[in-house]
């Protein structure tokens, strides 16, 4: 098979090196790629949103299968695009993939299907968020940029003046682009965070190992939360009791609530 693998960065160089033991592939490219991906696969100078492009490269060298690492893409319509062009694509179309891009999203699917989640609160006007958090006497608080934020759309605020900051910092100063075009509040919990990522085929969960984030920056966790400092596997926190749990009430009722809503999602699911 010629493969193609959509993004640049350290989770396309874990795809690409994974797919390079198979001995189905016989041809791997990565669009853009990295210098480290270079070592295992032909990179391709497209970038990862310009799918027109990547359409046509993919038609051009006919393909066999193209694997689309990032979100940005799958939220642009990458598969829906590649699958109307014939060609086939591993991840979930542009009306799933609204699961990971918006969070105001996510978060009222979950209310509205039972499923267990933070409370939350979600606003348009910067004015509105902030009579809401005068209101609020329970501190900390979450902050989370509705969009994409490359995992660091979210400000975890100690008080009250924090809060109003952080308010500015999202809907108005715009520092995470127009992924705070819509801000999501959200109850503060503690514990330990684990991350589980799913194949799904629409209907079927299968998880993952499990993954365990070293959050935020600094000695501590004194920082901003990041896109990662890391990453240990599997977490030591996550019991086969959680698993039952988790199946039962998570990972299978979202995929279920996904299709009643028609947005059936295929690809890797993240959960968290």
């Amino acid at each position: 098979m010629k493969i193609l693998v959509v993004g640049g960065g350290g989770r396309e160089h874990a795809i690409v090196h994974k797919l390079s033991q198979s001995p189905r592939a016989d041809r791997i490219y990565c669009a853009p790629g990295n210098a480290g991906i270079a070592a295992l696969a032909e990179c391709v100078p497209i970038k990862a949103t310009d799918i027109p492009a990547l359409v046509e490269f993919a038609k051009a060298e006919a393909i066999d299968l193209t694997v689309v690492g990032m979100d940005d893409p799958l939220m642009l319509g990458i598969v829906d695009a590649f699958e109307e062009a014939g060609l086939r694509a591993f991840g979930p179309r542009r009306n799933a993939a609204i699961l990971e891009g918006s969070k105001a999203f996510s978060k009222n699917l979950m209310h509205k299907y039972h499923i267990p989640t933070a409370d939350f609160r979600e606003f348009t006007s910067s004015d509105e968020a902030k009579a809401y958090l005068r209101s609020n006497n329970r501190y900390p608080i979450v902050l989370k940029a509705d969009g994409l934020a490359l995992g660091k759309g979210v400000l975890i605020c100690k008080d009250e003046a924090e809060a109003l900051a952080g308010v500015d910092e999202i809907m108005v100063d715009k520092k995470f682009g127009s992924a705070g075009n819509v801000l999501v509040i959200e109850e503060f919990m503690t514990g330990p965070e684990v991350s589980v990522l799913s194949f799904c085929d629409g209907k079927t969960v299968i998880p993952m190992v499990t993954a365990q984030d070293h959050k935020r920056a600094f000695d501590g966790d004194q920082g901003l939360n990041t896109g990662g400092m890391g990453t240990f596997s599997p977490s030591k926190y996550y019991t086969a009791e959680h698993d039952a749990y988790c199946r039962e009430h998570i990972f299978n009722p979202t995929v279920e609530a996904m299709r009643a809503e028609g947005r059936e999602f295929k690809g890797v699911i993240y959960s968290a």
